[in-house]
């Protein structure tokens, strides 16, 4: 795992070098992030939001040093899926005063396998592993290291060649995000190329994701998170997570989303907020949920996603995406009389039909790569536009 050096310096793993968490957990091992507080935590039932929330998109070191070579130590949890074709291990990311630098894997670790026909899970322990880069420039720079953004990652110990001190505070105003898988950032190249993290650089503003893959469910806990959280711009993408559950109906998704609302706007009164309904899903446009796993492709080594709902049922109140983005325009445009600093996007502005003829969701439910970056462009044109919601002296 560590590698000779004359020179080795192990710094002790704080908070002061970690940005993108809201919680610190100590392990047996060392330091696991969180993105949801404890309080919010203990009040969670749901494994699924369990993994996801540990997973740190958007988390990353951040020191300044004039180190020429980095290790750092941590124990991953891996996800596989009986069946599937194997999930790539996790990407860490190296940004030297903000431009890419290097790119690397930690093998072994815990592999967690899910039984996707039964919901069953078995663990298979593992040990740590080093994510090494070296070749850095001789001088004084900043130096982030962004965590796998689909893998839990416990972080066992940092060593450089030279001393390193916190990232001092560059005055960049700070983006608070929530939404679901894909601004978690599924299926994206690494953790510097989800949608909000590259839209975060291009806009050169700090992110905070609270992206949760299959779980942004309009959480009064997430909410609160949402709310205690300090930031200058907050935006929540709402809508595909509900109807992926089959959670709530018409009547109760109204007032959810006045209430999460509500709950942001005690911690965030005056910030700008932008609302954003789902990036286009063609199974689910018209078609209620719950989504379920699409066997058949399974069967052929794929892994894929159908709707399983009946378009009929809609009239009783079931909710597509259709349904939540014509709800969700309505509640913010209630709402902005007397809000001013709240807006609404359509998620089809960030990914549309033209879109998905051109790079269709490969798995009916997730954008790739391409799509990521893709969307990522759009919302910093959009969103960080000088007449946009998130401009420059609107916060």
């Amino acid at each position: 795992m560590r590698t000779e050096h004359p020179h080795w310096i192990t710094t002790p793993l704080t908070a002061d070098l970690l940005r993108g968490a809201l919680d610190l957990e100590r392990t047996v091992h060392g330091l696991l992030p969180h993105r949801l507080p404890a309080r919010a935590r203990a009040q969670n039932t749901d494994p699924q939001l369990e993994m996801a929330e540990s997973q740190p998109s958007g988390v990353r070191l951040a020191f300044r040093s004039r180190a020429t070579a980095v290790e750092l130590d941590t124990l991953p949890t891996k996800r596989a899926y009986a069946g599937a074709p194997p999930r790539p291990d996790g990407v860490y990311e190296l940004l030297v005063d903000g431009s890419p630098a290097g790119r690397t894997t930690v093998t072994g670790g815990h592999t967690v396998t899910v039984d996707m026909r039964t919901g069953q899970t078995e663990l298979r322990p593992g040990e740590p592993g080093t994510a090494r880069f070296t070749g850095l420039p001789e001088r004084a720079k900043d130096i982030e290291i962004w965590l796998p953004h689909n893998e839990i990652t416990e972080l066992v110990a940092l060593r450089t060649d030279a001393p390193v001190e916190p990232l001092p505070d560059r005055g960049r105003r700070v983006w608070l995000h929530h939404g679901s898988s894909i601004s978690h950032g599924s299926d994206a190249e690494g953790p510097t190329t989800t949608w909000p993290a590259l839209a975060s650089r291009l806009a050169g503003v700090e992110l905070v994701n609270l992206g949760f893959g299959g779980s942004a469910l309009l959480d009064p806990f997430t909410a609160r998170a949402l709310r205690d959280t300090p930031a200058d711009l907050l935006s929540v993408k709402i809508g595909i997570n509900v109807v992926n559950q089959d959670l709530m109906r018409l009547r109760a998704f109204t007032p959810a989303v006045h209430g999460f609302l509500d709950t942001l706007r005690e911690g965030h009164p005056d910030a700008p907020l932008l609302v954003i309904s789902p990036v286009l899903c063609p199974i689910h446009e018209d078609t209620p949920g719950p989504t379920g796993y699409d066997f058949s492709a399974l069967a052929e080594g794929r892994l894929s996603f159908r709707a399983t709902g009946d378009p009929a049922q809609t009239v009783e109140g079931k909710l597509t995406l259709t349904v939540i983005r014509d709800e969700l325009a309505r509640v913010v445009e209630r709402r902005a009389a007397d809000d001013p600093h709240l807006h609404y996007l359509d998620g089809r502005d960030l990914y549309g039909e033209s879109d998905a003829a051109e790079l269709p969701l490969p798995d009916q439910l997730h954008p790739d790569a391409a799509t990521h970056r893709r969307i990522g462009e759009r919302f910093a044109r959009l969103a960080f536009a000088p007449d946009g919601p998130f401009a420059a002296g609107d916060a």
